[in-house]
């Protein structure tokens, strides 16, 4: 993905959620937003403060949760087209299988925005895309990783979130070229977790069942904080010290890995703010003032916790958002 354009957002999540005073009155305006599902937390945050937003501004949301099917998007994408929507914001399941309703919605003249993940479409079909470097985000995570480990040998376990989904692949790829050239470190098992806790949990028991009961593990790689959790679980569950035994470093920064950090059984988490929505928003009402075409994407902060952050204290801070 070329990046032509950096969006910081600030460091406090409590103060880049507070845009009421800012937002631009869109009274008027229809928005179909079609959401992947609620596979993890961070999820259901992105979904809430999408709607907190919509209502600052006086848009009126057209919610459709997906339950992480591409073809209920497809459907839910073309029905906001019949219902002649104004715009639409959706976070695409996987990246690839949009050019025709893209298309669809472009014939239409309805804009389309594309949050927190890309797809492998012509650029002309949407509008813009407000997301994470998630390349970066696994480049933080591995360069904590290389940090701290310093020359300790050191097996990775990965991970990895839903199959073909541009996180999953994007996240690899960082955390890769983190670790490349170290060559105490490699990763030694990787599956997908699907992004959940449940299936995070167990594909984890089945790392440290192939490795000796994990004492051949120096560390997990989540690709989502919700699949942390599930393997600090099985970590416990194991006999072992998650943050001690078996380092966890993951992706999101959602209130149950500062919870985690907190009690020494997490080590780093790498944000990814749920507030994508505000800058498309943003973006919109410039398009719809003036003909303002934004630049194609809109890249938000990727920023590193670990214990020395305060973590109790950005949990106090994020537990009302929708986790």
């Amino acid at each position: 993905m070329s990046i032509i354009t950096k969006l910081a957002i600030a460091a406090s999540l409590a103060t880049a959620l507070s845009t009421a005073a800012f937002a631009q009155d869109l009274s008027g305006k229809v928005v179909g937003f079609s959401q992947i599902g609620s596979e993890s937390g961070w999820r259901a945050a992105e979904t809430s403060v999408t709607k907190q937003q919509a209502e600052e501004r006086g848009v009126d949301l057209k919610f459709a949760d997906a339950q992480q099917k591409q073809e209920n998007q497809i459907k839910a994408i073309r029905g906001f087209i019949a219902q002649g929507v104004d715009a639409i914001l959706v976070a695409p399941v996987v990246a690839t299988g949009w050019d025709d309703v893209l298309k669809e919605a472009k014939d239409a003249e309805i804009p389309v925005v594309l949050l927190d993940r890309g797809v492998d479409a012509p650029e002309d079909l949407y509008l813009t895309s407000v997301a994470s470097d998630q390349v970066e985000e696994g480049r933080v995570a591995g360069n904590w990783l290389v940090g701290d480990v310093g020359t300790e040998p050191c097996n990775i376990v990965e991970l990895q979130g839903t199959v073909g989904s541009t996180p999953a692949i994007n996240r690899k790829k960082g955390f890769e070229e983190a670790i490349a050239g170290h060559d105490n470190l490699k990763i030694t098992q990787s599956q997908t977790g699907d992004f959940t806790r449940s299936k995070g949990k167990e594909v984890m028991e089945a790392f440290i069942k192939a490795t000796n009961n994990g004492a051949d593990i120096c560390a997990v790689y989540a690709h989502n904080d919700d699949m942390a959790v599930g393997a600090i679980q099985a970590i416990k569950d194991a006999g072992l010290k998650p943050g001690t035994d078996i380092k966890v470093v993951s992706i999101d920064g959602v209130p149950d890995i500062f919870t985690a950090i907190a009690a020494g059984e997490a080590n780093a988490t790498v944000e990814l703010t749920p507030n994508m929505a505000g800058p498309a928003f943003d973006a919109l009402a410039k398009f719809w003032a003036d003909g303002t075409e934004p630049e194609k994407f809109i890249i938000t902060e990727s920023k590193l916790y670990t214990s020395a952050d305060d973590p109790q204290g950005e949990y106090d801070r994020r537990k009302g958002l929708g986790y």
